[in-house]
């Protein structure tokens, strides 16, 4: 069966809730990928992710009643994969705490780092030093390339805070890509 993909999320959304369940498969196309790659950096682990995600979509099938089309399902997916993938790592791992001696003083800005394509495997090898704290905003706002308004319905956290975040993960990332 054919599908009109040029639809818009809530408008799919709103077929599968009312008539037609098998539109889903649309969404799970356009989104998993995307949150296999948020899981994965969540994780660090990507077996663990798959299941993060796979669980995700089953969840976030059984609740779509529950959405509100008048808002983005962007934001309310990558939260169920958020709180699983969080769940998960609490399971399984340890809190991760800052290196000493790091210092957020500095207001240097990394932002042109980030678009050198050569850099990408290097500051992914950071971002897994990093804790979970700072690289989750900065992944979603660089690599998934979510606004800040987005960051903050996914983290559950004020926009303040995402802007905080980001600025002091900038600051890490480039201290611990120096270090290595």
């Amino acid at each position: 069966m054919l599908y009109d993909t040029n639809l818009s999320d809530e408008e799919i959304i709103e077929k599968v809730i009312s008539n037609d369940q098998e539109f889903y498969a649309v969404i799970i196309e356009r989104y998993q990928k995307k949150l296999l790659r948020y899981a994965s950096n969540l994780i660090k682990d990507e077996e663990k992710a798959i299941d993060a995600v796979q669980e995700s979509f089953i969840k976030a099938f059984i609740n779509l009643k529950g959405f509100d089309t008048k808002k983005k399902f962007s934001s309310w997916i990558y939260r169920i994969v958020h709180n699983e993938s969080i769940n998960i790592v609490k399971k399984h791992y340890k809190e991760i705490s800052l290196p000493e001696g790091i210092d957020f003083k500095s207001e240097e800005n990394i932002e042109a780092e980030f678009e050198q394509k050569e850099l990408a495997g290097e500051i992914e090898k950071c971002l897994g030093e990093m804790p979970l704290l700072y690289s989750e905003p900065i992944e979603l706002y660089y690599i998934e390339s979510k606004s800040y308004q987005e960051i903050s319905d996914i983290l559950k956290i004020p926009i303040g805070t995402v802007a905080t975040r980001i600025s002091r993960a900038k600051i890490l990332i480039k201290k611990l890509c120096k270090k290595n």
